[in-house]
């Protein structure tokens, strides 16, 4: 026996109480990830022989576990947790990418996505109109400005008309097909409005009129207020004038005069430009869809309405969505993404090297980031308004404290008691 086995197991339980330490403190960190000390016996070289007595212990690593955390709600929307495998990306602002678990981010007065220590976070930025540039990592950034206004320019109407309805259409005039009093309810059969808006924004009503003519057969009108909308010649008709069903309710079709059957299906076509008024613009060019309108015997509804248009706004929230697309809501009732998360996955997570402050490092043990959006191959999931607890289990912190402090007396033992052989050898006469 020597001390060189005693020495070892001191420094080597010494390390193990240092990593226990480390775990214990940071117990309450978010995203923060326990460490252990594996050991590895050392032995002298020698040739020629199998009794050879090891000489102590060493450190082998110091290797992080990446287990998954607990998740806790906050109730911040801009605290996010990823439930499964992968890595939030961050870029520091010598430019290096950082890896980090923890998800407490923020918005700077740039409006970056950032972390405490101004971190940025990497997605998919989005366009004005909230299309994901998908394949381009970048700093996720907040639109800096509101919602602009966008004149609308396309209008869809999906309904049922019910079959069971009387015609309504008064005589007409002589040389016209068609005839109604939009101040007179008996002269249409219902009536539905939808809102659109010129290109300041500012919103002008629609209001359609659906008039049974004849059997199976329906007029629609168009009117802002009392005016119906006319075609280029000043000409107030109906927008569809004979629009004909089959016998079970579908195929909507108008007249069509080059068709061998006289009728062609239904499609888009643009309406005659909305007038302005003393403080709205006029509204051309817009697109109008009722396509997937139906007769059947039941009651008139309207079970869809869009239109493309929009008032300005301002930005008033924000919230992330599992699949780490992020949504900024405006005041003016509208939602676009403004980007998307992207996370990074390895091979072997334990080969990244910690950097602090939550983050890692990439290094060639962990191998090539292998990134993607949040659900996709093995990357988790996020869960807004939620951070990830420390994978910590104190209980077993400190029943390991407590092995490693019975592991650090004996190992000292073996030192006292070496030296109380080697002064039996001195006191030899």
């Amino acid at each position: 026996m020597n001390f060189q086995q005693g020495l070892s197991g001191l420094n080597a339980t010494s390390k193990s109480l240092e990593v226990i330490g480390n775990n214990i403190a940071n117990a309450n960190t978010y995203g923060s990830k326990s460490a252990r000390a594996e050991f590895a016996d050392m032995y002298a070289n020698s040739i020629g022989t199998t009794n050879n007595v090891g000489i102590g212990v060493r450190v082998a690593a110091v290797a992080q576990q990446f287990t998954q955390g607990s998740l806790l709600a906050t109730n911040n929307a801009m605290d996010v947790a990823i439930n499964g495998e992968g890595f939030f990306q961050l870029k520091a602002s010598s430019g290096d990418l950082l890896y980090s678990r923890n998800g407490q981010f923020k918005v700077d007065s740039a409006g970056f996505i950032v972390n405490g220590q101004n971190q940025r976070l990497q997605g998919y930025s989005a366009d004005q109109q909230g299309t994901i540039q998908t394949g381009v990592r970048t700093d996720l950034q907040f639109p800096p400005a509101g919602l602009p206004p966008h004149a609308t320019d396309g209008v869809s109407i999906e309904l049922n008309f019910d079959s069971r309805s009387d015609a309504t259409m008064p005589t007409p005039p002589i040389g016209q097909t068609y005839s109604i009093d939009l101040n007179d309810a008996t002269t249409y059969n219902n009536a539905t409005s939808v809102r659109t808006y010129d290109a300041k924004g500012q919103p002008v009503d629609v209001a359609f009129y659906f008039q049974k003519s004849a059997k199976d057969t329906w007029n629609v009108y168009a009117a802002v207020g009392s005016t119906e909308l006319k075609d280029a010649s000043g000409v107030g008709k109906p927008i569809i004038e004979g629009l004909k069903f089959d016998s079970t309710g579908l195929n909507p079709q108008v007249p069509d005069a080059t068709s061998a059957t006289g009728y062609k299906p239904l499609q888009a076509f643009e309406l005659p430009e909305i007038p302005g008024g003393s403080v709205n613009a006029a509204i051309a060019g817009v697109k109008f869809n009722m396509d997937k309108v139906t007769q059947y015997g039941a009651t008139f509804s309207v079970t869809d309405v869009t239109q493309t248009g929009n008032a300005p706004g301002q930005l008033t929230s924000l919230t992330i969505e599992d699949n780490g697309f992020i949504n900024a809501r405006y005041t003016n009732g509208l939602s676009r993404k403004a980007g998307q998360l992207e996370l990074a996955n390895f091979r072997n997570p334990q080969g990244l090297r910690s950097v602090g402050g939550n983050a890692w490092i990439n290094s060639p043990q962990a191998g090539e980031a292998v990134s993607g959006v949040p659900g996709s191959g093995t990357l988790g999931v996020l869960q807004s308004g939620a951070l990830e607890e420390s994978n910590v289990d104190m209980t077993g912190e400190l029943v390991s404290m407590i092995t490693a402090q019975r592991l650090y007396q004996a190992n000292a033992q073996t030192i006292k008691t070496q030296d109380s052989i080697m002064q039996t050898l001195v006191s030899l006469r």
